[in-house]
């Protein structure tokens, strides 16, 4: 029987995109100022814990906080970040880049909304993933199962690698992913929560059996 495996998933830092309200999934801009800060906030309060090992999406937003959380990290000597497609946030095609509410307004109407927040009410996250993928006019947008699928093939890779030997495992990603992959775990935490930059959701795995121990956290957070 395997020890106890504790994934301390983490949203990366402010980027311009999120700054500006825009549409962000495969589209990559840099952390803002106030964004690294946030993640050195962060870092510094989990500065005590020791990881086994550390995991990213292959996004520069998520690297970078990555290795700004690893740098205030005490027991970090000698960790290698290993960055996995798998992780990344829902690619939204053409929408990339949009603003949220012009971007949200036109999937909503393509599916029979009126409004966006007519669309955020009524439909959960499969119906607005597929209905995402129906509004684009280029076909490029994931639905769920694709999503779903190529984040499941990363998650279940660092189950598999860790839990035998057990310990803590950093995995900096998106709110999309994270929020997905809590959801699917823990089914009556509801997949529609918001996730703060640099918030810390611990989900431990003993015995076979998954538990929710901390959901977007930003209680560690240490300044200056």
């Amino acid at each position: 029987m395997g020890k106890k495996l504790a994934l301390y998933f983490v949203r990366h830092g402010q980027t311009y995109l999120n700054k500006n309200l825009r549409m962000q999934g495969w589209a990559d801009t840099p952390l803002t100022p106030e964004g690294i800060e946030i993640v050195k906030a962060s870092g510094r309060g989990l500065a005590d814990t020791e990881f086994v090992a550390a995991y990213s999406s292959d996004l520069h937003r998520t690297i970078a906080t990555a290795e700004l959380i690893l740098k205030e990290n005490k027991h970090a000597y000698g960790l290698t970040l290993e960055p996995l497609e798998e992780f990344r946030e829902t690619f939204f095609g053409s929408f990339e880049g949009e603003l949220g509410d012009v971007a949200w307004n036109k999937i909503a109407r393509a599916n029979g909304y009126v409004t966006q927040q007519d669309l955020f009410d009524h439909a959960d996250v499969r119906e607005t993933m597929n209905g995402t993928k129906k509004a684009d006019p280029t076909g490029d947008a994931e639905d769920f199962m694709t999503f779903w699928t190529r984040v499941e093939q990363g998650f279940l890779h660092v189950i598999n690698r860790h839990r035998e030997e057990g310990g803590n495992i950093l995995i900096v990603a998106h709110g999309n992913t994270i929020r997905n992959i809590v959801h699917e775990l823990e089914p009556s935490i509801k997949e529609t929560f918001v996730l703060d930059n640099a918030s810390v959701t611990v989900l431990a795995y003993e015995n076979g059996l998954f538990k929710v121990e901390r959901l977007n956290d930003t209680s560690h957070f240490i300044k200056e």
